[in-house]
């Protein structure tokens, strides 16, 4: 049983050495767009965002995240997870393609930073089925 939890505490000081040197997890742990460019396959995403019009009023975070800390960092641990999970093994679709929880908190997050004129739409409401991104593809990550 001492072998078995020493292999488990040791496994775990490797994986958070890893996540934390090696893939620079702490980084994510911050509101800093350039976290998001530590894996290569999201520089373009990172540039296009860079030359958008959302790069002088938001980050990554504002989008991709939920309001309120708790369901902020779930979120982020969630992708955080599957993201290296997805990366590390190479399952992952190129381009890369949002999820359908992660395009729900980026709509509404639109809505709720441009409230006035989802409202004046009707495009408001949670159960609204219309996408933000249907019309507005490239709004955040300019292409």
């Amino acid at each position: 049983m001492g072998g078995l939890v020493g292999a488990a505490i040791g496994l775990a000081i490797g994986v958070g050495a890893y996540t934390f040197v090696y893939a620079r997890g702490a980084s994510y742990l911050t509101d800093d767009p350039a976290a998001c460019a530590n894996c290569h396959v999201m520089n373009d995403h990172y540039n296009a965002w860079v030359k958008s019009s959302h790069a002088a009023v938001a980050v990554c975070n504002d989008c991709h995240t939920p309001a309120g800390f708790v369901s902020k960092y779930a979120v982020k641990a969630s992708n955080g997870f599957w993201h290296s999970y997805a990366f590390t093994t190479g399952d992952f679709p190129f381009p890369l393609r949002i999820k359908p929880h992660n395009l729900k908190v980026a709509n509404d997050a639109c809505r709720k930073c441009h409230a006035d004129i989802t409202l004046a739409m009707g495009h408001a409401a949670e159960s609204d089925p219309v996408a933000c991104t249907a019309c507005h593809q490239s709004v955040g990550h300019l292409e």
